[in-house]
């Protein structure tokens, strides 16, 4: 069953959140949750509330969110938001740890915790998310009755 994905992540570690997104895995899934850097800026120069709108309607549709924990998303209050409001419009919610994923000067990063507490947790590397991102959004899916 196809599945509109919600991908949340620190935007410094949107090599390895490309990765991911791009792994094939979920092919006809659809992915939300990505915007460019320069469009990114243009929103957040007209605040918070619009920040706020922004993710509200990317989250429009989705039925699961993959929240993607590299060094800095734990101190991320957008992450936060995102995280609170899939799990107040009843998404599936699970994280994936994509620290060792290596980004584009080939660097590996630490992981700030386990994101979201209380919710599945994969390790992209260590558990092949290559083969089982699909399965893993499947069973968080399920798990909220989706």
């Amino acid at each position: 069953m196809a599945r509109k994905v919600f991908f949340s992540f620190k935007y410094e570690d949107v090599s390895r959140a490309m990765i991911v997104r791009n792994s094939d895995v979920i092919r006809g899934d659809e992915k939300a949750g990505f915007i460019d850097k320069a469009d990114f800026e243009a929103v957040k120069k007209k605040g918070d509330q619009a920040i706020k709108n922004w993710i509200d309607m990317q989250l429009e549709g989705t039925s699961v969110t993959a929240v993607l924990v590299g060094s800095l998303t734990c101190q991320s209050r957008w992450v936060k938001y995102e995280i609170e409001a899939s799990i107040a419009r009843g998404n599936g919610l699970l994280g994936i740890d994509i620290s060792k994923i290596k980004d584009f000067n080939g660097d590996t990063s630490e992981r700030c915790g386990q994101l979201p507490n209380g919710y599945p947790f994969y390790l992209w590397n260590n558990e092949n998310g290559y083969e089982n991102l699909g399965s893993w959004i499947d069973k968080a899916a399920k798990a909220a009755g989706h």
